[in-house]
């Protein structure tokens, strides 16, 4: 049962925190090349077509990663180590990446979206864009802590 935990855990987690970081980190850019203009069609810039798509890919998978903590924490129960520091804190980190994503990134795509629908210049939208970017820099820093301690295991006596 824990090898079945852990590999859902896991695989989840690559599959959603890996699509958000992506998504995340290259939206900023995208949306600021919308508001400068490009290329239209059916109304629209090429550019906001595909800040919207990775804006629903960041909202997507975030709903979706809600699986990975609770398999993280199913595992840990098993694994008995759900009073290990090195647990304790990736909850922490998780949840506070959760809260940044929720809070402030998804937020920003939207504000930085409207930015571009509202044919705003990138002079206009790049404090938007810039806070966005910093803001989701932080979110990926998070989750690159969590799978450190993931894979390190501060105290583990399994030699990893």
């Amino acid at each position: 049962m824990t090898e079945f935990l852990l590999s859902v855990h896991v695989l989840v987690a690559i599959v959603t925190v890996g699509s958000i970081t992506v998504a995340a980190s290259m939206f900023p850019r995208i949306a600021l090349r919308a508001c400068d203009g490009g290329e239209e069609r059916e109304g629209r810039s090429e550019g906001t077509g595909t800040a919207v798509l990775l804006h629903r890919v960041c909202t997507g998978y975030a709903v979706a990663g809600v699986v990975v903590p609770v398999f993280g924490i199913a595992t840990g129960a098993q694994l008995g180590v759900l009073t290990d520091a090195w647990l304790i804190v990736s909850l922490v980190l998780t949840v506070a990446a959760a809260a940044l994503l929720g809070l402030a990134v998804l937020p920003g795509q939207r504000r930085l979206l409207a930015l571009a629908e509202g044919a705003a210049t990138e002079e206009e939208a790049r404090p938007t864009a810039s806070r966005l970017s910093m803001v989701t820099g932080v979110f990926n820093i998070l989750w690159a802590v969590v799978v450190v301690l993931m894979i390190v295991r501060p105290g583990s006596t399994t030699g990893a």
